[in-house]
């Protein structure tokens, strides 16, 4: 069979569509243990002969959607999040992100970039050097309070995930622990809630745009919720300093892959031009 004539996308070999179901699939567990797994499943994506840039986040938002809607319930049923804390956030978050959306279509997510990269740097090195953060629920605020930052902390990463995108996950997990004091396993709890309605809201975007792929969506969909079934599976099983483990990892990779962006759109333009 013809794959690429069937998906609608001539050039596509089974070679590639094999290479990036894997990649929806590592990237669904990723996704579901502490956020990021953009990272992988957008530029595979993009590596699809013939995908336009905004046909490629339009699939990656349809397949993302199905793997945070598995870990979501997979969690809510295994480690009991608050949802009282998650729901209202993940209201605001939808906001936020339209939001982010419209302000991309005036300034460039380029410029927003390296600020980006210095915010992951402190990130990394505050989990790095305070290795009980996370370790045990410590609420830092109470009652109305607590509300309130809940809610501006998803307004906040909301409209970055209608901005750019990359790391959604990972900022709301680091955000929930260190802002709101939970440990590492309630906030990856919920911040796939939350980052559930971020993919919705961009999703609602797209759609009458004409921007999905269904069936190649749909296809990575299956990956990525048997990825993210498996990763929200194997972080309950293994605690918080699981999860403190692989956040480190994705936050890591997440400054190379901004400071590449920051590298090209940034400092080599500016180097060209003297």
């Amino acid at each position: 069979m013809d794959i690429g004539a069937f998906l609608g996308l001539e050039q596509l070999t089974w070679g590639v569509l094999i290479f990036i179901v894997v990649a929806a699939f590592a990237a669904g567990w990723i996704d579901a243990v502490v956020g990021g797994g953009g990272l992988l499943q957008l530029p595979a994506l993009l590596l699809v002969p013939g995908i336009t840039p905004v046909q490629a986040l339009a699939t990656n938002k349809l397949a993302s959607v199905f793997g945070t809607a598995t870990s979501s319930v997979t969690y809510y049923r295994r480690a009991k999040p608050d949802i009282r804390t998650a729901l209202p956030m993940a209201a605001i978050a939808l906001v936020g992100s339209f939001g982010g959306a419209a302000v991309a279509t005036i300034l460039p997510p380029a410029a927003f970039k390296p600020i980006i990269v210095i915010a992951l740097l402190v990130v990394a090195l505050f989990t790095a050097f305070r290795p009980q953060l996370g370790q045990r629920t410590l609420l830092r605020f109470h009652g109305h309070r607590h509300h309130i930052a809940a809610g501006a902390a998803g307004l906040a990463i909301g409209f970055y995930d209608g901005l750019i995108g990359p790391g959604t996950g990972t900022f709301l997990v680091i955000t929930l622990v260190t802002l709101l004091g939970y440990d590492f396993l309630q906030a990856s709890a919920k911040a796939k809630i939350v980052n559930l309605a971020t993919n919705i809201g961009a999703l609602l975007l797209f759609i009458p745009h004409g921007a999905v792929l269904w069936v190649l969506g749909g296809i990575l969909a299956v990956a990525n919720v048997a990825g993210s079934y498996l990763g929200s599976r194997m972080a309950i099983a293994r605690g918080t300093r699981f999860i403190r483990v692989v956040f480190l990892i994705v936050v890591i990779a997440l400054i190379v892959r901004l400071g590449i962006d920051v590298w090209h759109e940034n400092v080599l333009p500016s180097l060209a031009s003297r």
